[in-house]
């Protein structure tokens, strides 16, 4: 069979030319329909990062105690200061730090001499001085540094990154949120979907037992009969979709379904951290009581981010030093040390850290001064918008 391309026209050329290119992005987006909203994307520039472990440290970590010493704040110790700072009125003070400050690296970064581990990896780090808060209320301040709204429900960062760039497993979730006992103030609307659709929200695991539950199939389940039931599940729910469009989180939960059937699979390899060699676990400081669980949480954000999780956010809290704050700060300092010290160094070793990127951060910074308590002195430092390190 030949054809005259001679009476070929312009417009019958354009029209099969368009009926051709439809023909194969409706190919393209049927294949891409079975991996849902969360499919990976390709990105409008070349970025660097492919994921972001956030360590979150909740209650305002002191600046000027951990990266941002403030030398001659230690001759105005106990000295009345006139600044208008914080929450608190009345009489207040200067307090000067009851930590050393050192340069370390070659880069000279300041560092307080708390930190007894994290020198080792200074030259991989970046401290940014600049950063400024918006609300001096804790709930507000954490809801503004994780979605960018003081009053909360609007997306989190996780949910933006994975709204923007996509899964890389789509076996599990591409936002994972860790915390310890006690939920952060504000709770889950930190790690909230906003108006983003609900896949996009922060699946929590469980600091105790199993980090989520259900995750085993019942023993006369089979994956087979699990399967067979989530397809007549998703038909009927199709079916009721199309008569009622509004009912968009009817196919989120139908996308959740599918989520919680592909974790079973996959998510125990994750989470089960009996195969790391024992030197791993005793860099991440899991054999130590005061870092064990931090630890825990750290190698866990290497091995998700290392399978394809885009964000995994750990929130440590006890922060907050209004008072005791030599005792608290020290505390929580060597909570955090060893554990960070390790994910940065693991995540160098493997290649990862040139594409991940590790943010150290709290909801505000806190006050060079302080205001008696009781008539007496609180050595502690209030709540600053104005100053904080990240």
């Amino acid at each position: 069979m030949s054809m005259n391309f001679a009476s070929l026209h312009r417009r019958d050329f354009l029209y099969g030319l368009g009926s051709s290119l439809g023909a194969v992005a409706m190919t393209d987006l049927m294949a891409k329909e079975a991996l849902g909203p969360l499919a990976p994307k390709k990105p409008m520039h070349s970025p660097k990062a492919k994921a972001v472990i956030m360590l979150f440290m909740e209650g305002g970590p002191s600046q000027i105690d951990t990266f941002d010493p403030k030398p001659k704040l230690n001759a105005k110790h106990k000295s009345e200061s006139k600044s208008s700072a914080g929450l608190a009125t009345g009489f207040r003070f200067y307090v000067g730090s009851p930590f050393k400050s050192r340069k370390v690296g070659q880069s000279g970064m300041d560092m307080s001499d708390q930190w007894v581990h994290l020198p080792e990896v200074a030259d991989e780090l970046c401290n940014y001085r600049g950063c400024q808060a918006d609300s001096l209320n804790h709930p507000e301040a954490l809801f503004h540094m994780n979605t960018g709204s003081r009053l909360g429900g609007d997306p989190a960062l996780g949910s933006w990154v994975n709204y923007g760039l996509g899964t890389m497993n789509q076996n599990l979730p591409g936002y994972v949120v860790m915390t310890e006992l006690a939920l952060p103030q504000g709770g889950s609307r930190n790690w909230s979907n906003g108006f983003l659709p609900a896949h996009y929200q922060g699946t929590r695991l469980r600091p105790t037992g199993s980090p989520i539950l259900d995750l085993q199939a019942p023993k006369h389940k089979t994956r087979e009969h699990q399967r067979r039931a989530l397809d007549e599940l998703a038909f009927l729910n199709k079916r009721h979709a199309i008569k009622h469009p509004e009912h968009a989180d009817l196919v989120a939960r139908m996308e959740s379904y599918e989520l919680a059937y592909r974790m079973q699979a996959e998510v125990p390899g994750v989470i089960d951290l009996k195969g790391e060699p024992e030197h791993v676990r005793e860099a991440y400081g899991m054999n130590q009581k005061e870092t064990s669980e931090f630890g825990r949480q750290c190698l866990m954000a290497r091995r998700m981010v290392e399978k394809g999780v885009r964000f995994v956010q750990i929130f440590s809290g006890g922060w907050d030093s209004h008072d005791y704050l030599e005792r608290g700060h020290s505390s929580r300092i060597r909570s955090v040390d060893k554990p960070m010290t390790a994910l940065i160094k693991d995540l160098k070793e493997r290649g990862m850290l040139d594409d991940t990127l590790v943010v150290w951060t709290g909801e505000f910074g806190r006050t060079p001064d302080n205001n008696r308590r009781g008539g007496v002195y609180a050595l502690g430092r209030g709540h600053n918008v104005d100053a904080m390190t990240m």
